[in-house]
């Protein structure tokens, strides 16, 4: 399946049982709200997915269960944020033999890389592989920037095809597009920020609150599509207060508490990670709690014709 680098992408959560083991019973449960949803791809392991503490063979699973899942409907990324070179060739070759679509790339985590390290990392990995690659630019979080610079000289691999911007620059989303013009897509990767960004010529979002909240995530999108703006700004502005839940450390710990208070996941999370206690939960059910209170109903937007 072509991936198309639009629309509403969810970063998804990995289900744990209580015994630590993947939870996939109830992994099906959210796969399946988000396919219902009309959501546009489906992204492993990434920050949501707690992928620095999962097995190679918990990815296996993973991947597979959610190729199973989606059956066709929607493409399925794998996130690839390895340590080494070496190791992220071995993910992306593993990756494409379990029937991953295309890959999510961080650069290389632990220590900032410089400009030329990171160009090259990429450029070896996109080499390798005909799988379709959207690269993360989130240096706020992890330290390094891709520049404009730097992603012009990955445009010699025509597989690097969009980027998750996380910059917190909503201009950057023009910057790009300007650029690039449609060499390069651009999806939006905090959540505080994709409806602007999606206005400023965005194709789609990498979303973390639709874990909880899928139809009113897809719904933003399809409405902006359709140039319905000022019903997508009113789902957004009762959306806001949950979707600031995901710009924080313990942002795992939140969306798997909204998860659980929609029913369609748990919020047991790994090791190190705990879940949240005492002052900060009380806060975020508080949030969660008020937002169902107050949940808009939506139009019917799986019915909207979307532009090109």
């Amino acid at each position: 399946m072509k991936v198309q680098w639009q629309g509403v992408m969810p970063a998804v959560t990995t289900k744990f049982s209580p015994d630590d083991t993947l939870d996939l019973k109830m992994f099906r449960v959210n796969i399946e709200a988000q396919l219902n949803a009309g959501v546009h791809g489906i992204i492993l392991g990434g920050t949501l997915g707690e992928a620095s503490t999962l097995t190679d063979e918990e990815k296996r699973i993973l991947i597979q269960e959610t190729v199973k899942i989606v059956a066709g409907k929607v493409p399925v990324i794998i996130n690839i944020a390895e340590q080494s070179t070496h190791d992220a060739l071995v993910a992306v070759q593993r990756a494409k033999e379990y029937g991953a679509n295309g890959l999510m790339m961080l650069p290389p985590m632990r220590y900032k890389a410089t400009d030329r390290e990171t160009v090259v990392y990429f450029k070896t990995i996109a080499k390798s592989t005909d799988l379709p690659i959207m690269i993360y630019n989130n240096p706020i979080d992890y330290k390094i920037e891709v520049t404009l610079d730097m992603l012009q000289e990955m445009m010699a691999c025509d597989n690097i095809e969009a980027v998750k911007e996380s910059t917190r620059d909503i201009s950057n989303v023009t910057r790009i597009r300007n650029r690039f013009g449609n060499r390069v897509k651009v999806l939006c990767g905090v959540d505080t920020l994709a409806l602007e960004s999606m206005l400023m010529g965005a194709d789609g979002w990498v979303a973390g609150l639709v874990c909880a909240f899928p139809a009113e995530t897809v719904a933003i999108y399809e409405l902006v599509k359709a140039g319905r703006t000022k019903e997508a700004i009113a789902i957004y502005r009762w959306f806001l207060p949950l979707l600031e839940l995901d710009i924080s450390p313990q942002l795992v710990q939140n969306i798997k508490l909204a998860e659980s208070s929609t029913g369609i996941g748990t919020e047991i999370v790994r090791a190190p990670r705990l879940p949240l206690e005492g002052t900060e939960r009380k806060r975020v059910l508080g949030i969660i709690g008020e937002s169902l209170k107050t949940r808009p109903g939506l139009p019917p937007y799986k019915d909207f014709t979307q532009g090109t």
